[in-house]
């Protein structure tokens, strides 16, 4: 039986992922803020079949409980196989240009929240000598843009510490995989205007749970954003910086 912990486990991604696990028998701890909403996806999933549903209450951004909690999930579990971070914020860059507490909170919330508890994780996870940390991030990260590069810089920032613990924990026999997401249809980016570049979270789920399960070490998804940043990294910077992006 695997044992997963999903942290951010609220965000749409993270319940689809839940799912897919849940009907593979596992046992599942959820780790979010909202404690009414764990305990509504807690029911479901166990509906869908998970063997066991166990939820944690804290907020994410309460680097001074990391390390606590990740011993907790441990006493509890004994090991644990495949470890997702997907909890972030988009936020409001314009508001982020001229608000400190704005930007430190996208800042805290996209990754110095991540850093704190990839450590702890990482730790654990050594000391196993297996498993799986799999890390949401985002197309955003790839090259700053004017419309969301506080978003992007914290995304960017991110995948940097991912590969490197990547590279560090490859030894241990523990594997560490970077998901950069595109545009994905869910709550948070429920004001913007859809098109076909659009994902919906159920397939990305199936994206991500394939990923783990090919021990794959960076993946696009959908898969085509691989191409598309390709081509807008390619833009020569005197002509990128004239482009509204």
């Amino acid at each position: 039986m695997k044992k997963i912990l999903i942290i951010g486990a609220t965000s749409a991604i993270a319940q689809e992922v839940a799912k897919i696990y849940a009907h593979e028998k596992a046992e599942l701890v959820l780790w979010g803020r909202n404690t009414q909403m764990l305990d509504i996806i807690a029911q479901d999933l166990k509906v869908h079949g998970a063997a066991q549903v166990t939820n944690i209450s804290h907020d994410l951004n309460d680097l001074d409980a990391h390390e606590k909690t990740v011993a907790q999930v441990w006493n509890q579990l004994q090991k644990v196989d495949v470890i997702l971070l997907a909890h972030g914020v988009l936020g409001n860059q314009l508001e982020a240009e001229n608000d400190l507490d704005e930007l430190l909170q996208i800042i805290t919330s996209n990754y110095i929240s991540h850093v704190s508890l990839l450590t702890f994780l990482a730790q654990k996870m050594r000391e196993q000598k297996s498993g799986t940390l799999a890390v949401i991030s985002s197309v955003a990260g790839d090259r700053g843009k004017q419309s969301n590069y506080v978003y992007g810089s914290a995304k960017a920032g991110k995948t940097v510490f991912v590969d490197g613990l990547r590279n560090r924990l490859f030894t241990a026999g523990v594997h560490v995989i970077n998901f950069k997401l595109g545009f994905v249809d869910t709550p948070m980016t429920k004001d913007f205007k859809k098109g076909p570049l659009w994902a919906k979270p159920n397939l990305v789920a199936q994206g991500i749970v394939k990923g783990i399960e090919a021990k794959k070490d960076t993946v696009y998804l959908p898969f085509f954003w691989r191409f598309i940043m390709l081509i807008i990294k390619s833009i020569p910077e005197s002509i990128f910086k004239k482009l509204k992006m």
